[in-house]
């Protein structure tokens, strides 16, 4: 490279730095992860140093990142509020505690260092006089920051007061404020429900909670702040070791972080990096590395700072858990039980220690949420054990005419409908039986011992089957010969001829049980013994439409719209042909007989409120007189008998001119047949 093209890359990177530092400080709203702003740093830091002519003192590489916006008063720091150097390799570790032995002239020992977790959060400086809390600021530039001193009373409560005696008259603790990770799932929970756009990450949920305008929004959002290091201190003393001065502080009312350790030089300080490395997902707080400090005080003052940061401190690295990738591909997976996901397709990047190029996208309202597209940089995060997934997309690199994603509306494996459950979050492909996709794990359902129950059909002689495509379906078991199950490894005759048998002995079932082996979504053993004691056949459950399929005792709006579009399959309704064809039957459910003459007979009722009977009671009496009890109200409902407290199912009868009883009315009536 020439000096040239050295000073126009240096310009370049040092505009898209003070870009990214204004989107972090000042709106805390950054637009990439940690790990591709340090290497932009890094990139830079290498220039200069190649090129030393070209070095400005207004560089990012040569000031602390940030700078004080004006939303707030500025205060000017007493003392600088500088930035840490970072390392990210034993290497550097080691060059740092040689220049610290270097120049503190230790020939023989270790140094003992403080080491503890770097929070990501937001640092700020706490000025106390006479004890009491008196101002509060951001870091800012590192000369001068934000005054946020209304809101950092939110978030100390008490602390605003110090205990103890000997206090200095002036102490100025410089700390981070943070947020714990169950704080910040239950916040964003709260700006869920509320409609509210969530937070990314815990820092950036800290971040903008602290610098609201409004001190009682602070107040609301659940901040940590722990103390790590002192900056002005007058009239009075303090202990001559930082291990020392976080005891104080600590004794004094300050909350200090309980994973600090006194290390023994370099070996110390890798010990207890990879502890934190190997607990880092079960800490309650999210950190991106660890810091050591030089403990003796006497070293810190003889070690100094640079114009950015001290010499007696470092930050180490993490590896980081979000990177910056290209979005390549959007494909649709469909899993064994139809359940529709859609999965990113990325451009291999290393992220949490290992090469990633899939990630979640979880589900179609999360790809709306996104607006992320085809050819979007993206932010991917991934933490210990945890399914790769997309934060954010980085807007501002989008390529032009990129489109937004279209989520079919058919499954792509085999054409049948995709249909919502419940609230839309979560689609199924509604091909439950045909889906190869879902089949492997269907023929095992269908199989089981609480639905067709086919002794001998395990999991192996089924996996066996598909693999050699002996069966393409569940009705196709019932094709199979002797000949062919010998065929099968481990399979003797003897062993297919007992399983020839099973399935002839299976094809003589209950309804129930057969509605249980279809594996209908949300259709388990309970829910098919309902829907067969209200129908007594298959064919009118196939029929029924949703608002039928509701009028069933305890068949909700979800599990109806699931029963419709698997039955509106002409996929399913094949398969059910070819089971029955093969010689699948059951006996016909046998209507109960209603009391002739009973006011209930042949009636639709809904029973809502509390009665002085039991509600079970009540549901059983008025079937004895024949009428068919449902779960809600609507147009083919004859009555609604209310007991206390009758809620909006009353209303709803009320409005649709439903003849509503009271339960004396009722028990009236029930005994005019007797």
């Amino acid at each position: 490279m020439s000096k040239q093209q050295a000073e126009n890359e240096i310009q370049k990177l040092r505009e898209q730095l003070e870009y990214h530092n204004y989107r972090y400080y000042v709106l805390d709203d950054p637009l990439l992860p940690d790990a591709a702003y340090d290497r932009m740093m890094r990139q830079l830091e290498a220039l200069e140093s190649e090129y030393p002519e070209l070095q400005s003192a207004d560089s990012p590489s040569q000031k602390v990142g940030g700078f004080a916006a004006r939303t707030f008063s500025e205060v000017v720091h007493a003392v600088p509020m500088r930035s840490l150097a970072n390392a990210f390799s034993e290497e550097e570790l080691a060059a740092f505690d040689r220049r610290v032995k270097e120049i503190v002239d230790l020939e023989k020992g270790e140094v003992e260092y403080i080491a503890e977790p770097k929070l990501d959060g937001l640092a700020v400086s706490l000025r106390y006089e006479n004890g009491w809390l008196v101002q509060a600021a951001t870091r800012g530039d590192g000369r001068s920051g934000e005054n946020i001193t209304q809101n950092m009373r939110q978030v100390l409560g008490d602390k605003t007061k110090l205990i103890g005696k000997s206090i200095p008259k002036v102490l100025e603790v410089r700390g981070e404020v943070f947020m714990r990770k169950e704080d910040f799932d239950s916040l964003n929970q709260r700006q869920q429900s509320a409609g509210s756009k969530l937070f990314v990450n815990p820092r950036n949920a800290a971040a903008g909670s602290l610098r609201q305008l409004d001190p009682e929004i602070t107040a609301q959002r659940p901040l940590s702040f722990y103390g790590y290091s002192l900056g002005q201190v007058e009239g009075g003393s303090i202990p001559n070791t930082h291990w020392d001065i976080m005891q104080w502080l600590s004794g004094i009312g300050i909350p200090t972080s309980d994973l600090l350790e006194r290390v023994q030089g370099v070996a110390g300080c890798l010990d207890y990096y990879h502890r934190l490395q190997r607990d880092r997902d079960s800490l309650p707080f999210d950190i991106d590395g660890i810091v050591y400090k030089v403990s003796r005080m006497d070293w810190q003052h003889s070690l100094g700072f640079t114009a950015k940061a001290p010499r007696w401190a470092l930050a180490h690295k993490l590896p980081a858990q979000e990177e910056v990738t290209t979005l390549e591909k959007i494909e649709i997976q469909v899993g064994r039980t139809g359940a529709i996901t859609p999965v990113a397709r990325l451009k291999p990047v290393f992220v949490g220690g290992v090469t990633v190029s899939n990630a979640t996208l979880h589900n179609r309202d999360e790809i709306e949420r996104l607006d992320v597209r085809v050819g979007d940089t993206v932010v991917v995060r991934r933490a210990g054990d945890v399914i790769p997934e997309i934060l954010s997309v980085v807007v501002d690199q989008r390529p032009e005419k990129t489109q937004p994603f279209i989520f079919p509306t058919h499954c792509p494996v085999c054409n049948s409908a995709i249909v919502s459950e419940g609230d839309g979050v979560i689609v199924r492909c509604s091909g439950g039986l045909v889906c190869p996709a879902q089949r492997k794990e269907n023929i095992k359902h269908f199989a089981s011992r609480k639905a067709m129950d086919i002794e001998g059909l395990g999991d192996k002689i089924v996996d066996q089957l598909l693999e050699q495509e002996m069966i393409d379906d569940v009705a196709d078991l019932y094709l199979l010969t002797i000949d062919q199950l010998s065929s099968l490894e481990r399979m003797a005759e003897k062993s297919a001829s007992n399983l020839v048998a099973a399935l002839e002995k299976s094809k003589e079932t209950t309804l129930p049980r057969f509605l249980f082996a279809l594996g209908i979504p949300l259709v388990g053993e309970t829910t098919a013994e309902t829907l067969s004691n209200a129908f007594y056949d298959l064919e009118p459950i196939i029929q029924a439409d949703i608002e039928s399929l509701q009028q069933v005792p305890d068949i909700g709006p979800v599990v109806a719209e699931s029963l419709n579009a698997f039955f509106a399959e002409s996929h399913n309704r094949q398969i059910i042909s070819k089971l029955i064809q093969a010689g699948v039957h059951w006996p016909k459910a046998e209507q109960k007989q209603s009391v002739v003459d009973s006011p209930f007979s042949g009636k639709t009722v809904v029973l809502t409120g509390t009665l002085s009977m039991a509600r079970n009671d009540a549901k059983k009496q008025l079937q004895l007189l024949g009428a068919k009890v449902t779960g809600s109200v609507s147009k083919n409902t004859d009555f609604v008998i209310v007991g206390a407290d009758a809620g909006s199912k009353a209303d709803k009868a009320e409005a649709l001119g439903i003849e509503i009883l009271d339960e004396e009315t009722f028990i009236r009536m029930s005994d005019y047949e007797a």
